[in-house]
């Protein structure tokens, strides 16, 4: 497989298929007939609402986010969040589902304050609820959490937190414009510890700006130090709108993020260490220390092609089959719902029974194995024999291993995850660029 050695600006990580490159506008009247029609059979259904405030912008964010945001404008910003709420109750592909999985992300959804997010909840329960979600996530910054706040979210029917951890050190979150330092997140973990939520994830990221073997060693020592229900590790990518991609293209400067040989090193370590600790692998990014306990309803749904209604600004969502994605200007965002009392949709794609086969295979590989049987039922296709020669070289590379029934990465594939994907993509889709 041709791939650079340098993480290079581009770099991405695969969230979806087809490309968001290939989204666009003129297909928003197949989103909008999928909102107004009952669901497809059997299909479960999500939310996802985006908080898009920071306290500060991470030099290797792609996400659409806000800083220095005043009182006034969240305000502006969670009354048409509960707005759009309201209009997606109404919509009929709700069809009287409850939801099984709710995600709150950003951003920085703990950015709010206790009583901003009381009043958003209980804005949002005039319309919706979630009392049978399987799954409640809530992301938090550490330095944006106290100790009352966290007992806001458990009454509020938050089950899973996870915590942008990134780094045990405060001089490598610091060079990458992480808002939180290590003495917050102790303070943190302390609260968290204290109230017992139900499952907890830490977010770690190799390949940071500064890392050191010594220091990786350390930060995974402390993770299990802290033994939570499950610990994801995020290889540092590139995307074209991070501050490091825009200083590597404007100041023509090297690239100062790891390269993929030493950041896969690194999460290789981690697995041997964690599976020492009694952690299991759960994809290619996350260790897992209880199966029957954590079953990341969000993520396994929605691989497996579940509805997920996006709300806020730039959220991307599913629906009956339709990629589409909210409008990523603020005013635009807000007018649409304050003003015109409609829905902010800004793009969409309607996938081709093929490109969402595509979509749910190469998303479930990244747990380690595909069922071929799953793919047989569901689409009516063999995926070994239709992509004989993709499967047959990643076997001849080590990546994985198949028989007639399942196909399962090694230990190097679940190293090499995301560059394994492309090769399934059509060919119209090969090179194209991502986002």
């Amino acid at each position: 497989m041709a791939e650079s050695t340098k993480t290079e600006v581009g770099s991405y990580f695969i969230s979806n298929y087809p490309p968001f490159s290939q989204w666009n506008a003129d297909s928003l009247t197949t989103v909008e007939s999928a909102l107004q029609s009952p669901p497809l059979a059997d299909t479960p259904l999500g939310l996802y609402l985006h908080i898009p405030f920071c306290r500060k912008r991470c030099k290797f964010c792609y996400f659409k986010v806000f800083t220095d945001q005043n009182a006034k404008e969240i305000e502006a910003y969670v009354a048409a969040l509960c707005r759009e709420i309201e209009l997606v109750s109404k919509q009929e592909v709700m069809g009287g589902r409850p939801f099984r999985f709710v995600y709150f992300g950003g951003g920085t959804p703990s950015f709010l304050s206790s009583r901003q997010l009381t009043s958003l909840v209980d804005r949002l329960r005039e319309n919706i609820n979630w009392d049978h979600a399987e799954e409640v996530t809530f992301e938090c910054e550490p330095g944006t959490l106290q100790e009352s706040k966290l007992k806001t979210l458990k009454e509020l029917g938050v089950t899973r937190l996870s915590l942008g951890v990134e780094n045990f050190t405060d001089s490598v979150l610091e060079e990458n414009g992480r808002a939180h330092l290590s003495k917050e997140v102790y303070k943190a973990w302390d609260w968290i510890k204290s109230l017992d939520f139900p499952n907890v994830n830490i977010d770690l990221i190799s390949g940071m700006v500064g890392e050191t073997w010594e220091n990786w060693k350390y930060n995974i020592a402390e993770a299990i130090k802290f033994s939570p229900e499950s610990v994801t590790i995020y290889q540092m990518e590139l995307p074209y709108n991070t501050v490091y991609s825009k200083d590597i293209l404007g100041n023509k400067i090297e690239t100062p993020v790891a390269d993929w040989q030493l950041k896969r090193e690194w999460l290789d370590y981690a697995y041997d260490e964690f599976l020492a600790a009694g952690y299991k692998i759960s994809s290619a990014y996350t260790v897992v220390k209880d199966n029957d306990k954590v079953n990341f309803s969000y993520r396994d749904n929605l691989w497996a092609g579940s509805d997920l209604l996006a709300t806020g600004i730039a959220s991307f969502g599913h629906v009956s089959g339709i990629h589409y994605q909210n409008k990523a200007d603020m005013k635009q965002y807000q007018s649409d719902l304050m003003e015109h009392n409609k829905l902010p949709l800004g793009r969409a794609f309607k996938p081709t029974a093929n490109q969402l086969l595509i979509r749910e295979m190469i998303l479930q590989l990244k747990r380690g194995y595909l069922d071929v049987g799953y793919f047989q039922d569901k689409f009516d296709v063999n995926i070994l024999e239709k992509w004989a020669a993709e499967f047959g070289e990643h076997r001849d590379n080590g990546m994985l291993d198949f028989d007639d029934s399942r196909i399962e990465l090694s230990r190097k594939g679940f190293l090499h995850a995301d560059a394994l994907l492309p090769p399934f993509f059509e060919e119209e889709h090969q090179g194209v660029r991502y986002t």
